[in-house]
């Protein structure tokens, strides 16, 4: 009982610390945004600049072409003011000082930085015109024999009540029956056409499908969704040229993201040190994982 003083002691030097640091960086990055960027709104003591503008644009994917829209800039700086003023609000209301709201901020200080750094050293590698063309040959679903497929599906969102259907569909040959299942399940659903692209699919699907008989029903998770879904017809639609190397580059770009992700989470438990109840913890979850 007495060790709980001075717990939220240390807890409260902690948090002092946090708030200090994010403060700190705070000014430092308002500072040069204001000189560098012309202002093109003011709220209060907060102001929006044309850098932050460029950099909501960045962050929506806002086409160049695009930027100069007078509706899309009036959406965006109308959402940049809003959360200027609502940033005054809690600044007012010293929401910042609360430890909850401050381990959101250097949670997201984190996030930040860590997207960066991966991003960072996953484009200093980039693939040479040999390797993209390499890239290219040995993904011909995604390239030269690239196909578009008309479906017709049922999608729904995933969850413990619709594995049970799920595992009755496997080898479901009408999507009415499974429409029915899902319904007498009070499962929501919904049944459309659409269109599937082979480099969207996985090899093996993919090769199921070119494998498939007339009245084949496949079944793919799609996020928070699963969806059942019959092909009607397809074409053939290559990708070549200079559309065929710029997605040859991003899926590349892609894929050495994720294989950042996986040095930077093996060395970082290589040179974690945890304590505690926490040791053992992890230790028979790496156990777990061999």
């Amino acid at each position: 009982m007495r060790k709980w003083p001075t717990q939220l002691g240390r807890l409260a030097v902690i948090l002092g610390c946090c708030a200090a640091l994010l403060a700190g960086c705070g000014k430092k990055a308002d500072q040069p945004a204001v000189s560098r960027g012309q202002v093109i709104a003011r709220i209060g003591n907060e102001v929006v600049t044309n850098q932050e503008l460029e950099n909501e644009f960045r962050w929506a994917n806002v086409p160049a072409e695009k930027q100069k829209d007078p509706e899309i800039i009036r959406q965006v700086v109308s959402q940049l003011v809003v959360r200027k003023y609502l940033l005054q609000q809690a600044l007012a209301s010293k929401l910042d000082r609360e430890p909850g709201v401050l381990l959101d901020l250097l949670r997201s200080r984190e996030q930040v930085l860590e997207n960066a750094v991966v991003m960072r050293t996953a484009r200093s590698k980039s693939p040479t015109k040999a390797e993209i063309d390499r890239y290219i040959a040995n993904n011909p679903a995604k390239f030269a024999a690239r196909k578009l497929m008309q479906v017709e599906q049922i999608a729904f969102p995933l969850g413990p009540s619709t594995q049970s259907v799920i595992d009755a569909n496997r080898d479901a040959k009408s999507l009415d029956e499974i429409d029915q299942q899902l319904t007498a399940a009070s499962v929501p659903h919904g049944r459309q056409n659409g269109v599937l692209a082979s480099g969207d699919l996985t090899p093996d699907l993919f090769r199921s499908i070119e494998a498939r008989k007339a009245d084949d029903v496949f079944f793919v998770r799609s996020g928070p969704n699963g969806v059942f879904f019959k092909v009607k017809a397809e074409e053939p639609r290559p990708l070549e040229g200079d559309a065929a190397a710029n997605l040859a580059l991003q899926l590349m770009r892609a894929d050495a993201v994720k294989a950042e992700l996986g040095i930077a989470a093996y060395s970082a438990n290589l040179e974690a040190k945890f304590e505690g109840e926490y040791a053992q913890i992890m230790q028979r979850g790496e156990g777990k994982k061999d």
